[in-house]
């Protein structure tokens, strides 16, 4: 599997996403070289802050919606950015069997949990884990967004202050 030509895909939706005042977050779910669905970063605008809506969670809630199910082990998830424990968790427990993400998130990343030290239900993942594919493209996308004075969400956050520093 070509991992910069998918990762490139999620760039262009994390861009999308930054142009729309979103964190430029987003993700690509690939099944043998098929793009089956794309998410992005919703909820960071505005006065309603949503930490629900990130862009694996939004993926994977496009792949329910699909009428042709495919084997969830096969599916490689492409993300802009490190998945946090939140949707780490969630592309567990959703059976995908690879995570390819480009910047790594210092703040609140969640692959680097030790699997084997939690319940069954998570120690028996057998989820492959990628990082640093297109890292430089990615960080450029957060550079801009944490450079920009009207983007709010994360300001002056641990992951802003590396982003900026890097």
């Amino acid at each position: 599997m070509d991992y910069e030509y998918y990762m490139k895909i999620a760039l262009d939706q994390a861009r999308l996403a930054l142009r729309a005042g979103e964190f430029p977050v987003a993700c690509v779910l690939v099944h043998r070289d098929r793009i089956l669905v794309t998410g992005a970063r919703k909820g960071t605008t505005g006065d309603g802050l949503n930490e629900i809506d990130h862009a694996e969670i939004v993926a994977l809630q496009r792949l329910l919606e699909l009428e042709n199910q495919v084997e969830r082990s096969q599916i490689t998830a492409f993300s802009t950015m490190e998945p946090c424990l939140m949707c780490y968790s969630a592309l567990i427990l959703a059976g995908i069997g690879s995570i390819v993400y480009a910047y790594e998130d210092v703040m609140g990343g969640g692959t680097g949990c030790d699997l084997s030290q939690l319940n069954p239900l998570y120690k028996t993942s057998s989820v492959k884990i990628v990082p640093n594919i297109l890292r430089h493209e990615s960080l450029k996308l957060f550079k801009d967004y944490f450079a920009d004075p009207a983007n709010v969400y994360l300001k002056r956050s641990l992951l802003a202050e590396y982003t900026l520093d890097a």
